[in-house]
């Protein structure tokens, strides 16, 4: 996760509290979506951005989970995820964005 994206989610936190903030990720292999999860929710792990030793505990998805599939009007996933979802290791994604939620989410 990029330095002004960590910024804009730590302001977003800031300004309605954590507990309101829902990030959504849509990065194409699991260990990205891994470590944008645990920038979120656990703080920054390269010690680079404004999210460093910032636990913020957020609730945290990616877009091919089933969670939020579920939300999504399925004429507009299928237009615009479903032939990404095609080519992603969608059990790879979910299986760490699980496991980033299970330790560090307060949420």
């Amino acid at each position: 996760m990029d330095l002004e994206n960590q910024k804009r989610v730590k302001d977003f936190a800031e300004q309605y509290s954590p507990e309101n903030v829902v990030v959504l990720l849509g990065a194409s292999e699991g260990e990205a979506s891994g470590l944008a999860a645990e920038t979120v929710t656990n703080g920054d792990p390269t010690y680079a951005g404004p999210l460093t030793g910032v636990q913020l505990g957020l609730s945290v998805y990616h877009v091919c989970e089933p969670e939020i599939k579920a939300e999504i009007d399925p004429a507009v996933y299928d237009e615009q995820i479903s032939m990404m979802e095609m080519v992603l290791d969608v059990d790879d994604i979910q299986t760490e964005m699980r496991s980033i939620r299970e330790q560090y989410c307060k949420f």
